[in-house]
């Protein structure tokens, strides 16, 4: 599913551009490579969380500058940015902040929130890192409503449940926990937590990573 999806989406990448820019601009090419985005997220989140079950789901942490780590995972998303004409941020607490963590597995996790965040806010979005303790933060902003008070008051359970009201199935936040507890250090793993004090005054994402 997920090879098919790269070729749909390679197909039509040669099709916009062989488009006049009236009709490339159009209102639902947002639309197409939004849901598209989504759907691959969704389809690497199942992938990790299948090999994670049979133990076949590597840990590669490395020394990773977090300016790089943060600038990256906003690039991913510049033409859905643009096209809903949603202003994208990062920060980092200190110049030349590292991190020791699987880049790969955690730019999933950013990414997955990133594309929920771009459905709910009004019109940014903040990245920021910095150190807590022993431990690197990682945080997502955005001037959305804020999650659902249920949501925030069952943190421990909504991994795994599905709310008929919103059509939330808690698969990305399950895969995000799984990542975070993959990442350990002296005994202590890592974890997520939802908030509505974020930045920008709406929902915000954290993933501590020892």
């Amino acid at each position: 599913m997920k090879n098919s999806l790269g070729l749909l989406m390679q197909s039509y990448g040669q099709l916009l551009a062989q488009l006049p820019p009236a009709a490339a601009d159009a209102d639902e090419r947002g639309v197409i490579e939004y849901e598209s985005m989504r759907l691959n997220g969704m389809l690497v989140q199942m992938l990790g969380l299948y090999k994670l079950e049979v133990n076949q789901l590597p840990l590669r942490p490395s020394y990773l500058e977090l300016d790089d780590f943060l600038q990256a995972q906003l690039a991913r998303h510049d033409d859905i940015l643009r096209a809903r004409r949603i202003q994208g941020s990062f920060e980092v607490a200190d110049d030349g902040l590292m991190g020791f963590f699987d880049s790969e597995l955690v730019g999933s996790v950013v990414g997955n929130v990133i594309n929920n965040a771009i459905r709910y806010t009004h019109s940014a979005i903040h990245l920021a890192a910095r150190m807590d303790g022993e431990q690197l933060l990682i945080s997502i902003s955005d001037d959305g409503a804020g999650y659902p008070q249920a949501m925030l008051d069952n943190q421990s359970d909504y991994v795994l449940g599905i709310n008929m009201s919103t059509g939330s199935t808690g698969l990305g936040l399950y895969f995000g926990e799984r990542i975070a507890r993959l990442h350990r250090r002296n005994g202590v793993a890592g974890h997520i937590e939802l908030n509505n004090q974020g930045t920008l005054g709406g929902g915000e994402f954290r993933i501590w990573l020892p």
